[in-house]
């Protein structure tokens, strides 16, 4: 098969770790000991986020220069190449030395009339509290929302509409190459009055740029992987019950949280709609279970409403 593996940043650096290299390349690791055991008579794409990574450097470059910080289309770069550059390696370390591997900063272009831009959502960086989230906010100019019992950077998520470097990733893919791409939801550009590509301050949402890329790819499975085993029914009550395999009309009747778990949805949704193959939402670390189908939250056009496990 051809799959797909979109790795979330939350659980590559969990909720409450520390935000340390050597914390990241741990939970890279786990992951990569998962794909490894998947990777044999398969052609694999990885994508990742990047939400605590990105913001994480952008506090970084507010600390070195207030005024000149990076903006968040160059951040968004750096953190292609550093945690693409942990996945090779891990990854290198597991599978036969002749296999090739190859990281792709990769552009995708969004709407610069997204109105996105005018509503702020995705959740970047470290959480905080909210005597911290209000100083950021009117130190710094960034948009705070409320995460759980915490606050954090907001920045705009407009919709992936085209990935440019799908041609180079399909090339390295027929000749065996594990690709990681597409990190971070890809890096947001726009073309500007005169034609010209030029990055823009925002964070793409990686569910749906990899269901994109998926489908561009004709890629025959979608694997969302993060820091919970699954989408809920009844979540963070006492009659939660995970959902085993959902229709994608039964699943877009639900509600689920819009900063977390409702892109992933939509995003296999919309994946097999437009394919007709599977995706399945799930954890990092169940990666294997999840593409034999012992696991996870599988989106189909098979059968009808929804079916939960147990």
């Amino acid at each position: 098969m051809r799959i797909v593996i979109a790795l979330g940043g939350n659980a590559l650096l969990r909720r409450g770790e520390p935000l340390t290299a050597d914390r990241q390349r741990e939970n890279v690791r786990i992951a990569c000991r998962q794909i490894a055991l998947v990777a044999p008579g398969n052609q694999l794409v990885i994508a990742h986020g990047n939400g605590p990574q990105v913001g994480l450097l952008a506090l970084q470059g507010a600390a070195y220069d207030p005024d000149g910080a990076y903006p968040l289309d160059v951040l968004g770069a750096q953190t292609e190449g550093m945690i693409g550059y942990m996945i090779e390696q891990e990854l290198g370390n597991l599978l036969p030395a002749e296999t090739p591997f190859a990281t792709l900063l990769t552009q995708v272009e969004v709407d610069a009339d997204d109105p996105a831009f005018a509503a702020p959502s995705k959740p970047i960086g470290p959480v905080y509290s909210r005597e911290e989230a209000e100083r950021l906010g009117a130190d710094k100019g960034w948009s705070m929302a409320t995460d759980g019992e915490h606050f954090r950077r907001v920045a705009p998520s407009p919709r992936p509409r085209r990935i440019f470097e799908i041609r180079p990733i399909q090339w390295l893919l027929e000749r065996g190459c594990v690709v990681t791409c597409a990190g971070g939801g890809g890096i947001p550009t726009v073309y500007d009055e005169q034609r010209k590509l030029r990055g823009i301050e925002a964070v793409i949402d990686k569910d749906l740029c990899s269901a994109l890329l998926a489908e561009e790819l004709r890629a025959d499975l979608l694997l969302i992987a993060t820091d919970v085993d699954g989408a809920y029914l009844d979540w963070g009550t006492p009659a939660q019950k995970a959902i085993a395999h959902a229709h994608p009309d039964a699943l877009e009747r639900l509600s689920f949280a819009a900063g977390s778990m409702g892109p992933k949805v939509q995003a296999a949704c919309e994946f097999v709609r437009h394919t007709g193959k599977d995706a399945v939402i799930g954890a990092l670390a169940d990666i294997e279970a999840i593409v034999r189908g012992a696991a996870g939250t599988r989106v189909s056009l098979d059968g009808t409403g929804i079916r939960s496990y147990g």
